[in-house]
């Protein structure tokens, strides 16, 4: 668990102070939140790290002026590799786009360059970014996590602090491949402590995982303060240490927020993670 406030860095986020909005291009705004500060806690090597993954991000407010200073609109997504060194802080990187608003640029081609340059700069890792004009999109349908949903369980919950003591015994003697699905994921941001609304797929192989344990487990997080990917990652790790599956893979699609929603995945084997849109996205 990570006590965010001893991190300097983080007190210098934008992130719940008041902004003044910038319509013309300007990757200053975009701020890094170092990956380690979560992963030295649980004692993740960015050298050893025990997952392959990437954080997907849906642009839904995504415009410039082209060359003639027509205005332009696109659905971008952003597929952020897990090695970086840095994830990019949600507030910054709504602020870095709304400087696209009123600057010129002389093709889509550029403003994908630029996206990608900036972003690089920015996490020090792997980007990759499409931008899909919203005539591409206006018969995507909304699509559901495969799996077994385990939320509708009659159980008494009454203790909503984040702890994964839960998990404790709560691998069975049976083998099994299988898919989960719970709807109830909720944590908060680490800063100004507003809640993050997610869906949470787990697919795993190895011994059965009790699923009143794990969604009690989930439910934990209710109140916990985390960034998106970090919470994604812990859900990984605990799984790993108390459950012992062979093969496993997390993915959670997150609500959005100010524009833009974030989808964290991990994986320890082949992993496809859909990418179309959840019901509440």
């Amino acid at each position: 668990m990570t006590n965010y406030e001893q991190y300097q860095s983080l007190q210098l986020l934008m992130l719940g102070k008041p902004t003044l909005y910038c319509e013309h291009y300007d990757p200053s705004l975009l701020q890094a939140v170092p990956r380690a500060i979560n992963r030295d806690p649980l004692g993740l090597s960015a050298a050893a790290l025990p997952f392959h993954g990437a954080d997907i991000w849906t642009l839904y407010e995504l415009s410039w002026l082209n060359k003639n200073g027509l205005p332009q609109v696109a659905i971008g997504e952003i597929i952020l590799d897990a090695t970086s060194v840095n994830l990019i802080e949600s507030k910054s990187f709504k602020l870095y786009l709304n400087s696209f608003n009123q600057t010129n640029f002389p093709s889509w081609k550029m403003v994908h360059t630029t996206l990608v340059e900036d972003l690089v700069c920015c996490s020090e890792g792997i980007v990759q970014v499409t931008l899909r004009p919203l005539s591409e999109l206006t018969c995507t349908p909304v699509l559901d996590f495969d799996g077994e949903c385990i939320d509708d369980q009659l159980i008494r919950i009454d203790d909503y602090i984040f702890t994964n003591s839960w998990l404790e015994g709560a691998a069975g003697a049976q083998i099994v491949s299988e898919t989960l699905v719970s709807h109830l994921l909720k944590s908060n941001c680490p800063i100004t402590h507003q809640p993050d609304w997610g869906s949470v797929q787990i697919r795993y192989c190895g011994p059965r995982i009790d699923r009143e344990a794990l969604l009690r487990y989930l439910v934990s997080f209710r109140q916990h303060n985390t960034f998106h990917e970090q919470c994604v990652e812990q859900i990984f790790y605990d799984l790993m240490r108390f459950c012992w599956p062979a093969t496993l893979s997390v993915y959670a699609r997150y609500a959005r927020r100010g524009g833009l929603d974030i989808n964290p995945w991990r994986s320890n084997t082949h992993f496809s993670p859909i990418t179309g849109r959840l019901a509440r996205q």
